[in-house]
C-alpha cells in the first residue's frame, strides 16, 4: 500500500493506493489533523502503508515526524521528480485529488529509489527556525530601504524609518539568539567552528548549512551539491545535441541563494578556490558558471571537513576537482 500525500498550509489531501484503487480523504494540517489521518489509517489496516509527499517547505514537515513517530516510512521528494512522472504518464488534469494520487502512484513505481526521510534533531530543526526568521527579516528590512530610497512621500518616511530602526532591534537579537544555541549544543558548536575555519565561511553561511544540510544523511560531497541543486545537468544526444551544460536547481534554492555571496567573498579571500575561479576563468567560463563552480567546491569542502573532523586545511583539499 502506498500513500500519497497533497500538502497546503491549511489541509492536506491523502490518497491511499490499495491494489491499484485509491481511498481518498482531506484533513487539517494541525496535530488533530495528523491524529484523525492515523485513525483512517488504522480503519483501513494501513499503517504499514509507504507514505512520500512532495518538499513544499516547512507545510509538510510536521507531518512528515509524526508519520515516521508512529513507525511508517516516508520519503519528502523534490517536486519536480513528481512533474517529470507526471509528463511521463501524459497527465493533463491538476487538482489535489489528482496530486495526491499521482504521488501515491509515484511513491510505488519509485519506492527503491527514494530514500527514507528522518526528521532533524530538535536543536537542528530550532537552528533552521531561528535562520529562517533571520533571512525574512533581512528581507523585510531590504524591502523597507529600497521603498526609502524611492524618495517615497514625506507622510510615511518616518513610518519606515521607525519600522527599519525595529527590524534593525530584531536582527541583531537573531543574531544573538543563533549564536546563543549553537552555543548551548556542543556537536553544532563544534561543527560552527570546523565550518568556520573555511576562508569565506563566516557566522551567517555556517548557521545556514548547519540548519539546512544534515550532512550526516550523505554519503558523498556530491550528494550535498545535489541536495544544493549545484550539480551539472548535460544536454547531449548524438552529434547533433550538445548543449551547454546547467545546473540541474533541483535541489534547495535557498541554499544557493544563501551560497552566492560567500562564494564571492572566498574567491577573494581563499587562496585555494581564488586559483580554482582563476582556472575555470583560463577555460574560458562565463561569471555566472565560474561562482556556481566555486559554491559546488564550497560544499564538497565544507562536506570534508565535517567528515574527517579536522579544521580546513589547502593541502588535503586540492583544488583541481
Amino acid at each position: 500500500m502506498f500513500l500519497g500525500l497533497e500538502i497546503a498550509k491549511a489541509q492536506f489531501l491523502a490518497a491511499l493506493m490499495m491494489d491499484h484503487k485509491y481511498k481518498t480523504k482531506a484533513f487539517d494540517n494541525t496535530s488533530s489533523g495528523f491524529d484523525q489521518l492515523w485513525v483512517w489509517l488504522q480503519r483501513l489496516d494501513a499503517t504499514t502503508a509507504r507514505a512520500c509527499m512532495e518538499a513544499t517547505g516547512s507545510f509538510g514537515e510536521a507531518l512528515a515526524t509524526f508519520l515516521v513517530d508512529h513507525g511508517v516510512e516516508v520519503s519528502v521528494v523534490n517536486p519536480a521528480r513528481v512533474k517529470s512522472y507526471a509528463q511521463s504518464e501524459g497527465l493533463r488534469t491538476k487538482n489535489d485529488r489528482v496530486d495526491a494520487r499521482l504521488i501515491a502512484r509515484f511513491c510505488q513505481s519509485m519506492q527503491n529509489k527514494l530514500e527514507l526521510w528522518q526528521p532533524a534533531p530538535v536543536e537542528v530543526r530550532e537552528l533552521r527556525a531561528l535562520v529562517r526568521r533571520y533571512e525574512t527579516l533581512i528581507a523585510m528590512r531590504t524591502q523597507e530601504k529600497n521603498r526609502l530610497e524611492a524618495n517615497p512621500p514625506a507622510s510615511i518616511i518616518e513610518s519606515i524609518q521607525e519600522h527599519l530602526g525595529y527590524l534593525n532591534a530584531q536582527i541583531a537579537k537573531t543574531e544573538q539568539a543563533i549564536r546563543q544555541h549553537i552555543d548551548q549544543h556542543p556537536k553544532l558548536r563544534k561543527q560552527n567552528d570546523l565550518l568556520q575555519s573555511i576562508p569565506g565561511i563566516g557566522n551567517t553561511t555556517s548557521a545556514l548549512l548547519l540548519a539546512e544540510v544534515q550532512f550526516d544523511q550523505y554519503r558523498s560531497a556530491r550528494q550535498v551539491a545535489a541536495h544544493a541543486g549545484l550539480t551539472p545537468k548535460h544536454r547531449e544526444s548524438g552529434a547533433s545535441v550538445k548543449g551547454r551544460p546547467r545546473l540541474s536547481k533541483i535541489g534547495s534554492a535557498r541554499l544557493r541563494k544563501g551560497l552566492y555571496l560567500p562564494a564571492l567573498a572566498a574567491i577573494r579571500h581563499n587562496p585555494l578556490l581564488a586559483a580554482f575561479a582563476d582556472r575555470l576563468t583560463l577555460a574560458g567560463k562565463c561569471k555566472m558558471s565560474i561562482i556556481a563552480a566555486v559554491m559546488r567546491k564550497m560544499l564538497h569542502i565544507a562536506f570534508g571537513v565535517l567528515k574527517s573532523g579536522q579544521p580546513f586545511n589547502p593541502e588535503f583539499h586540492p583544488s583541481n576537482s
